[in-house]
């Protein structure tokens, strides 16, 4: 049976870059506001469960949103927010 490593591990990948993440979620954004939903609320059912449809298709944005990675979203948002904390 394989070890578990005893520090912290580090992950690193290549990953799109954080302005077209950021560019992607005011696009998505601002589609889910048009047609009336809340964007946090649908963003974070998106993020949980990997489901597309809770982003709607209006403006393209469902097909944008599959561009790019959850964990991509989420390390913008964070590392945006951690920023911000400083």
């Amino acid at each position: 049976m394989p070890q578990a490593p005893e520090g912290t591990m580090s992950f690193q990948r290549q990953r799109d870059g954080q302005e077209t993440v950021r560019s992607i979620l005011e696009s998505v954004c601002a589609a889910l506001k048009e047609k009336g939903y809340n964007p946090i609320n649908q963003l974070v059912g998106y993020m949980i469960s990997g489901d597309p449809a809770y982003i709607t298709s209006y403006k393209d944005a469902r097909s944008l949103i599959c561009k790019v990675e959850r964990d991509e979203i989420l390390e913008v948002l964070l590392s945006d927010y951690l920023e911000k904390q400083d």
